[in-house]
């Protein structure tokens, strides 16, 4: 969808300063791609050379197979969301208005114009009744962030450009609102890039991390590609020391755990240890049925969609070695161990195809 092909940017009278140096890369159709770096990297910079806010000064970049530089400007940017991390809503607008200001530039109707504000709000969860006809200033900071990024794809665009959106929102409201947006994305699957100055942020929300320095991009690949196998000293050091524990947040219980051999019958007591918390596995394996959390028999269990961060937190939690998961309805599916989660972290799958598709998209930059 997206292809950067020789992409460079430079400044200074004598055109010596490269903010952004021979990039190429693409974005797949649905992929959400996050540009990570330090501060002057030209990870904006890139970005901004997608939709032309800034001109690139050599090398192209293809949307959908079209050169941008053949596209007029005004049309590219209406077909293309764009969403900042100061928001940037008119004050004088309501929020219907905010939403409706690409679909009106459009020329669509205003039936269609309120129907899609009032469902974009349904998307990000904020209702309709309540906020459609609210000014911005009535809004708190996430409220407002969550508006921005409706506005952004109120027009449906393929493409959806986004500049450091989080960063400003305090913690709680951050994680809130990036989940609310991945929900939203694996409904409408655009094609994303995303800056960023955080590899946490980076690791859940990318399919790929696009990781830039002075201008280059040093390293292309999945969040577990560029946490496994770090291209350099520079890739390693930025990512964390902590990148093997990075990884839990990008792993499920579905792909690690050990199934158990049963039939699922009707519901069940479980035999449960007189210390709270834990169940002997033999008679984990020998039960059926559903699995009630509480103080019905005191199991501690998690589902089969919780990434291993949290399982790893409660085996701590209860000093345990393994834990029960279950499925959506409950029901016992098999055990999640921490001898489990080592040999999955230490073995990681695929490990020669990684390393080479890795290595050849740096090699492309080099």
């Amino acid at each position: 969808m997206i292809i950067l092909e020789n992409l460079r940017k430079v400044y200074g009278a004598a055109g010596t300063v490269a903010a952004v140096d021979n990039v190429n890369m693409a974005v797949q159709e649905g992929e959400v791609c996050v540009l990570i770096g330090p501060s002057g990297c030209g990870k904006t910079t890139t970005m901004r050379m997608v939709n032309q806010l800034i001109a690139p000064t050599s090398g192209r970049v293809l949307i959908g197979g079209r050169d941008t530089a053949e596209i007029d400007v005004v049309a590219l940017r209406r077909s293309i969301g764009y969403v900042i991390q100061q928001v940037g809503l008119f004050p004088n607008m309501t929020v219907e208005e905010n939403i409706c200001v690409v679909p009106r530039l459009l020329g669509w109707d205003i039936p269609r114009m309120r129907a899609r504000a009032a469902e974009m709000l349904v998307m990000v969860g904020l209702d309709p009744g309540e906020f459609l006809h609210r000014f911005p200033s009535q809004l708190s900071g996430g409220q407002q962030q969550r508006v921005g990024v409706t506005r952004a794809l109120a027009a449906d665009p393929p493409v959806l450009l986004m500049d450091e959106p989080f960063g400003a929102l305090d913690p709680i409201n951050r994680e809130s609102i990036q989940d609310q947006f991945l929900k939203m994305q694996r409904k409408l699957r655009k094609t994303v890039l995303l800056v960023s100055h955080d590899i946490d942020e980076a690791v859940k929300m990318a399919d790929r991390i696009a990781i830039f320095r002075d201008g280059r991009l040093e390293q292309i690949g999945t969040p577990d590609q560029v946490l496994t196998y770090p291209v350099n000293d520079f890739v390693a050091g930025f990512v964390g020391a902590d990148r093997t524990l990075k990884r839990l947040r990008r792993i499920r219980v579905e792909q690690v755990h050990t199934g158990l051999v049963f039939t699922v019958g009707s519901t069940v007591d479980l035999q449960v240890d007189a210390a709270p918390g834990k169940i002997h596995m033999d008679d984990a394996g020998r039960v059926s049925g559903v699995v009630v959390q509480g103080r019905d028999i005191g199991v501690a269990v998690v589902g089969m969609d919780c990434d291993l961060r949290v399982v790893v937190s409660e085996l701590l939690r209860l000093a345990v070695p393994w834990l029960p998961c279950v499925d959506a309805d409950g029901r016992l599916r098999g055990v999640i161990s921490q001898s489990a989660i080592s040999r999955y972290l230490a073995t990681p799958a695929l490990e020669g195809s990684v390393r080479a598709n890795v290595e050849v998209g740096h090699a492309a930059n080099a």
